[in-house]
């Protein structure tokens, strides 16, 4: 471990909107670790843009709806890195599908990687956090979907609504700690997956007339992570042109 850095976890950074905020924290001379789940190539890459920047990281690959793999790959990391002052819930995937013809593999796919994964990853993580008997920080990426809803995300709202409400109860539990925990729910962002059908079909409902950018949400929780956000907790914050 660097010198005097503080460790953070950023699961699902080896691309998109992971990738920029696991760059983003490299900046702030956080040491991240960069976990992946196949994207092997893609995690290195992220570590190589990291170095690129004068930063530090390692990557770390396990799957998140595996319970005992995820626990076990964690306690080996901390145990030979010591624990994290930070974690970032990013990994996460969607199934979109009309709720009559989801299928049972579509609800439980999205069900198990975006909220079991929260589940998976942060559980094994908080005790060892505590134990530092120093300040931390838990960012759970959530969406502008999990706040309103979305036709065809059925799955994924209830997946990003289950995280606000478990980010608003483990803030509770942890702020005697000084260990905070927030959400951050995304709109549109600029990642190159989003179609000119659906920029088309969501353009009217977004005040500000354009996609965000990953840096415009990286910053985001980059200033979570920051001392100077150390009185924010239990809050879900909207990077979103103005949605909701």
């Amino acid at each position: 471990m660097g010198k005097n850095l503080k460790q953070i976890l950023v699961t699902g950074a080896s691309k998109g909107i992971g990738r920029g905020i696991a760059c983003r924290l490299s900046e702030s001379d956080y040491e991240v670790v960069v976990h992946y789940r196949q994207d092997e190539e893609g995690a290195v890459s992220t570590i190589d843009q990291i170095k690129e920047l004068g930063g530090r990281g390692r990557i770390l690959g396990f799957d998140v709806t595996d319970r005992e793999q995820t626990r076990e790959a964690l306690e080996i990391d901390m145990n030979n890195n010591g624990a994290y002052y930070g974690i970032v819930t990013n990994a996460g995937i969607a199934k979109d599908a009309p709720f009559p013809g989801m299928t049972d593999e579509e609800w439980d796919q999205v069900i198990d990687t975006n909220l079991n994964g929260f589940y998976n990853v942060v559980r094994p993580c908080v005790m060892p956090m505590i134990r530092r008997r120093e300040p931390g920080r838990i960012v759970a990426m959530t969406s502008v979907s999990g706040l309103v809803g979305n036709r065809g995300q059925v799955n994924y709202s209830a997946s990003k609504s289950a995280i606000i409400g478990a980010t608003k109860a483990l803030s509770l539990e942890l702020a005697k700690r000084n260990i905070t925990v927030n959400c951050v729910a995304p709109g549109l962002i600029d990642t190159g997956m989003i179609s000119e059908e659906i920029w088309n079909y969501a353009k009217p409902m977004v005040p500000l007339k354009r996609m965000g950018t990953v840096r415009e949400v990286s910053s985001m929780v980059n200033f979570l992570m920051s001392d100077e956000a150390s009185y924010i907790t239990r809050q879900v914050i909207s990077v979103n042109g103005g949605m909701v």
